[in-house]
């Protein structure tokens, strides 16, 4: 084998692995195709001792960290495919290089399917939003809008309205009578009318327009859009895949390791909800639970 672990994916949940497996003296080889998840943003917030840093800058610290240590070696490039290779696995890349180990770590991310609206994926990361604990604060006060897309759109636009007076703008959908009755006690408002584009410069937001030509005020929409695994890997290897709430979620157990014996699975393909932090966190899990099977089997 020419390393103990590898690990698909390069960005919060597979460096924090890949540091643990490092800092224990064994061979991690990193994979990453360089397109994590919150590339749009700005800036992260809520992370421990990062708050409002670039992402970028994040990882760009970790990745240097992570290269003083003599175990870790890094691959640029996609994985293309996965096997079961003997007692191990072995991903091969877009460029024919194959990369073989005695366990592996998928940690690739989900990629997000915005809905078709103009204006909506030029916004996404500064004023089109997923998730209010992340990027609430920079819109205090403000009129904030939730689009709605699934039921948990109600539950979204709930919570939103402890940041700001929130719309939730139902797109032409229905909404049954108890939601409406849940919002309302929120001090939501309901807007029936069907959204035809977001207004503003650049990637600002100041307002939603209708079909009817009305344009409502907004500094900022958040939005659940329906996301799928960045890669097709998961599903070679043959790994238990389930349904979340905005979309497909690796099975695994409480040490991050999936259905296939010696596969893990850390961050935003493992988990519901997601964030910086708590890929971090499911990294070292995973790292730590991958380090202590290499020590005594399993």
């Amino acid at each position: 084998m020419q390393h103990d672990v590898v690990i698909v994916g390069g960005a919060f949940a597979g460096l924090a692995a890949a540091t643990y497996l490092a800092r224990a003296r064994r061979r991690v080889c990193i994979i990453d195709a360089g397109r994590p998840r919150n590339r749009f943003a700005e800036a992260s917030h809520g992370f421990l001792g990062s708050d409002g840093s670039a992402p970028s800058s994040i990882l760009a610290r970790a990745r240097a960290q992570l290269a003083a240590y003599p175990g870790a070696t890094f691959v640029a490039g996609e994985a293309a495919s996965a096997r079961v290779r003997g007692n191990g696995f072995a991903v091969s890349l877009a460029s024919g290089e194959e990369i073989v180990a005695h366990k592996a770590i998928l940690a690739f991310g989900l990629r997000d399917e915005l809905e078709p609206i103009p204006g909506l994926k030029e916004r996404w990361g500064n004023t089109v939003l997923h998730c209010p604990y992340c990027h609430g604060f920079e819109f205090s006060d403000r009129p904030l809008g939730v689009l709605f897309r699934t039921p948990m759109s109600v539950h979204q636009a709930c919570l939103v309205a402890e940041w700001g007076p929130t719309t939730l703008f139902l797109n032409g959908a229905d909404l049954a009578p108890d939601s409406a009755e849940r919002l309302t006690r929120h001090g939501v408002t309901i807007e029936h009318g069907r959204v035809t584009r977001l207004v503003g410069e650049s990637s600002s937001l100041s307002g939603v327009a209708f079909e009817d030509g009305r344009v409502r005020a907004l500094a900022a929409l958040y939005v659940a859009p329906q996301s799928c695994l960045a890669s097709p890997i998961a599903e070679q290897l043959g790994v238990a895949i389930d349904d979340g709430p905005v979309g497909p979620i690796i099975r695994t157990d409480a040490d991050r390791m999936t259905s296939v014996p010696g596969l893990y699975a850390a961050g935003d393909i493992a988990r519901a909800p997601h964030s910086v932090s708590w890929a971090v966190a499911d990294g070292v899990t995973a790292g730590t639970s991958l380090h202590r099977a290499l020590v005594f089997g399993g």
